[in-house]
């Protein structure tokens, strides 16, 4: 048989697949955290690409421009590796919603060199130039808590876009995910949940490691993990306020057809069993919403956000016939509450509705109110309880005996929360024109 001889193409392609394969090691010896994230992308050879890219499966390169960087500056191949991961881990990718790409791409690059420029490690360490070292100062004094959305607002009052494209830019963006149809959103929500599976399950390695836990950049990673949430998660994160019943309700999973229609042929109209009267089903029978209304809180952003919330909980089907939503104002005490039981009741207070309240926050107020309720038989199927707040209060130090959940929309300290509580950042842009 007639040897195979290897094109220039083909040794391209399996010298650049060892130099990646060396940069994985590398980046692996000093984050061994980084280990499953590290196998996460399937390399493939794409000769468009001027350096990487990604679209959350692959990791796309061009073999001949590999062996060049290679060869002239091994470490931007390290920390363009590690850039592709991060906006995979950051969730970048599905994130951006209505937001404008442009902008919208150089916040996750600033923010994706901003953790890296911070982790400090010996194969991405590099000096910052000047423009980058005057950014991350403006930043650190302009942004409480450093994330792509936060980064995204702040980049429309800034005057030298262009320059900071050209220093920040790393990767190629070109297969992030547009507006797709629902197949691909589908399958675009079932990768971005496996990248958040992979962040959750490296941040736990990073803790088992113990050393890197303590270091700036690893606080960072965990903070935009915790940070970088969907829309969609908000409509995923309220079925977690779902509870089951027995509802009257055809139950076709129950329902034998072939005895059914026997019946039919046999008797006429007379079938010999009767279909299934109820059926298990998961909805929300009583929600309380309480909306801190400290002075941080903007009254437009909660008639949005509880537009959003009720649209949501409609479109899902996820009430029962009789539901019943509690809207609290609270700030260091319960000011006002109003009870919901339909879509118009909803729309009549939304038409009318005022902030009540504007001093400091203690979010114990609102959980003692509830307890007090459910201790009365007021409440008596509670599915759970949702804060609306900026995050800055006291907290509750007991585990509450229901579902309990903290929404943010800004960015903030996830070290306050009380490990009891579900939490959840949304993004005030989402928000516009909810329900419209």
């Amino acid at each position: 048989m007639k040897k195979h001889i290897q094109t220039q193409q083909e040794w391209e392609i399996q010298m650049a697949t060892q130099i990646l394969e060396f940069v994985q090691n590398e980046l692996f010896i000093d984050m061994p955290y980084m280990s499953i994230a590290l196998n996460a992308l399937t390399l493939v050879n794409d000769e468009q690409i001027e350096t990487m890219a990604t679209d959350g499966r692959n990791l796309f390169y061009s073999a001949s421009k590999m062996i060049h960087l290679f060869k002239n500056n091994q470490k931007y191949i390290d920390r363009a590796y590690l850039h592709s991961l991060f906006h995979c881990m950051f969730s970048h990718l599905w994130i951006r919603q209505n937001k404008e790409q442009n902008h919208w791409n150089l916040a996750c690059d600033i923010a994706v060199e901003y953790t890296i420029d911070h982790l400090n490690k010996p194969c991405t360490k590099r000096i910052l130039s000047l423009i980058r070292k005057e950014t991350y100062e403006k930043l650190e004094k302009d942004v409480q808590y450093i994330s792509a959305p936060a980064i995204y607002s702040w980049l429309f009052e800034q005057d030298n876009i262009h320059e900071l494209v050209y220093e920040f830019f790393t990767d190629d963006h070109r297969y992030w995910p547009q507006k797709e149809d629902s197949q691909a959103n589908m399958s675009n929500n079932s990768l971005q949940d496996s990248w958040q599976k992979i962040a959750r399950q490296t941040m736990l390695d990073q803790i088992k490691k113990g050393k890197d836990n303590e270091e700036e950049g690893s606080s960072l990673m965990a903070r935009q993990i915790q940070v970088s949430k969907t829309k969609r998660n908000y409509k995923d994160f309220l079925k977690k306020f779902t509870i089951s019943r027995e509802e009257l309700h055809a139950n076709p999973d129950e329902f034998d057809l072939t005895y059914y229609t026997y019946g039919l042929h046999l008797y006429k109209n007379m079938p010999l069993i009767e279909e299934t009267e109820t059926k298990e089903v998961h909805k929300i029978s009583e929600l309380v919403i309480v909306i801190d209304t400290s002075y941080s809180t903007n009254g437009e952003l909660v008639k949005n956000f509880l537009k959003e919330t009720y649209t949501l909980l409609s479109e899902s089907d996820s009430f029962f016939r009789k539901t019943y939503i509690r809207i609290l104002q609270c700030d260091d005490a319960v000011r006002k509450e109003d009870v919901i039981h339909s879509q118009n009741e909803m729309e009549v207070l939304l038409n009318q509705f005022t902030l009540v309240g504007g001093g400091n926050t203690d979010f114990r107020s609102a959980f003692q109110y509830v307890d007090q309720l459910i201790e009365e038989k007021k409440i008596n199927h509670l599915s759970g309880l949702i804060y609306f707040t900026d995050g800055k209060g006291i907290y509750p130090k007991k585990r509450p005996s229901y579902k309990s959940a903290f929404i943010f929309l800004d960015d903030y300290d996830p070290t306050t929360i009380p490990p009891w509580a579900i939490t959840l950042r949304l993004d005030p842009l989402d928000f516009k024109g909810a329900g419209q």
